[in-house]
């Protein structure tokens, strides 16, 4: 069970490397992702006032109810359906540009589709 521990402590070494460099403003909040084994999660945040402005998950009955997505692809399809769902709620607020937190996980498979999710849904990076 140590390797699963060094895994999480060099995502989180990479997070920290990643955290220096990016700041979410009123204007280009930060669209943050995490992603466990079953769920993945998004949320537009503010650093400046320390808000989070919108949360989207694979958790809402809505993603969960549309049973033909996990049919189709699976978690991939899941997390796009999350990438454009935070997309759209951010959008009702008159923000359209934001900055791409991956949050120390590497930019492959799930939240790719997070990301380019939101992009098709209108969300500039």
């Amino acid at each position: 069970m140590g390797s699963t521990n060094t895994k999480r402590q060099a995502r989180l070494k990479r997070k920290k490397r990643i955290r220096r460099k990016i700041l979410g403003t009123p204007e280009r909040p930060r669209l943050s992702v995490f992603r466990s084994a079953r769920h993945i999660y998004a949320q537009i945040i503010d650093d400046l006032e320390g808000r989070t402005l919108v949360t989207a998950s694979s958790l809402e009955k809505d993603i969960q109810d549309n049973s033909e997505l996990k049919a189709e692809k699976g978690k991939i399809a899941i997390a796009d359906q999350v990438g454009k769902l935070v997309a759209e709620r951010i959008k009702e607020k008159g923000i359209t540009r934001v900055v791409f937190d991956r949050n120390g996980f590497i930019y492959h498979g799930r939240v790719k589709a997070v990301s380019d999710g939101a992009r098709e849904a209108g969300l500039e990076f």
